[in-house]
Formats: structure tokens, C-alpha cells, sequence
């Protein structure tokens, strides 16, 4: 989804609303993003503020992932909100807040699939205090204890 922003940089004041979805099939060329089970619904603006140009947003899908502790699968609903700095030239800047817009336009498809990846924890949990197996005889922990390792 490309954002033609040329008016945006050249207006100091001007601002566009962003009220959209990715749908899952764009999803499907990102690798990382299979365990999301709905649209990306995003919702914020872009605005140019004494000549600077900034994206704030927020983003809400669903996830269905397989615990990495006790293998269960889970699903659950996420929303994460960030904000970048657009710019048009190529900053020597080292900032994830910083986006460069090649021609000034921004691809938001991109930018969102790169943040929400940054965001999501390595180790996926279907619950914080998730208990695991039992390294003896595999069974749940969440659901009883096993009994094999309870002198341990």
C-alpha cells in the first residue's frame, strides 16, 4: 500500500488521515507474518509540522501461534502504536524512527509488517506464566502436575 506524500512534504500544516487494512493476502509475501490470522486494521495520520513530516499510528490483528513452551496453540488479539519521521533524502541517521520515502512515497504495507516483527517477542507464550512440559513425561504442566517430578 504506497502513500503518495510529495503535497505533504511541500505543505507545511497539511495532514491525511490513515483509516485502512491490510489484507492477508499482501501478508502472505512477508515471511514472519503467517501466524497472523486477520487484516491489519491501521489507523492515524501524517502530518507536517514546521516542515517536518511525521506518521503516527496504530495497528490491531489477531495471532494464532503455537506456544514455545507447551507446544499449545493460542490465539489472541494485538495493537501496537509507533511514530516515524519521514523523510525525503537519505538520512545518515541510524534511527528505526527515521523512514526514508523514496520519490515521497511511503510503502505502509512495508513499514507495518517491519514494525509489528520489531515489536513481537522472540518466544511466544500462551499465557505469561505458562508452566511448559514436563522434561520427564511431556504432559502440560498448565493442565496438573504429571506426578514424575514432583519430588524434584
Amino acid at each position: 500500500m504506497i502513500w503518495q506524500l510529495k503535497r505533504l512534504f511541500e505543505r507545511i500544516g497539511d495532514r491525511q488521515d490513515i483509516d485502512c487494512e491490510i489484507p492477508l493476502e499482501e501478508l502472505r509475501d512477508y515471511s514472519g507474518c503467517k501466524s497472523i490470522v486477520t487484516p491489519i486494521s491501521i489507523k492515524g495520520s501524517i502530518q507536517n509540522r514546521a516542515g517536518m513530516v511525521s506518521l503516527d499510528y496504530s495497528l490491531t490483528f489477531r495471532m494464532r501461534s503455537l506456544c514455545d513452551r507447551c507446544l499449545d496453540e493460542f490465539e489472541r488479539s494485538c495493537c501496537f502504536s509507533f511514530e516515524h519521521i519521514l523523510v525525503r533524502s537519505e538520512s545518515e541517521l541510524d534511527d528505526d524512527t527515521v523512514c526514508y520515502c523514496e520519490n515521497s512515497a511511503l510503502d505502509l504495507t512495508a513499514l507495518a509488517v517491519s514494525d509489528i516483527l520489531a515489536e513481537l517477542p522472540t518466544k511466544l507464550l500462551c499465557k505469561e506464566d505458562c508452566k511448559g512440559l514436563c522434561p520427564v513425561c511431556g504432559k502440560n504442566l498448565n493442565r496438573g502436575d504429571c506426578g514424575c517430578c514432583a519430588d524434584e
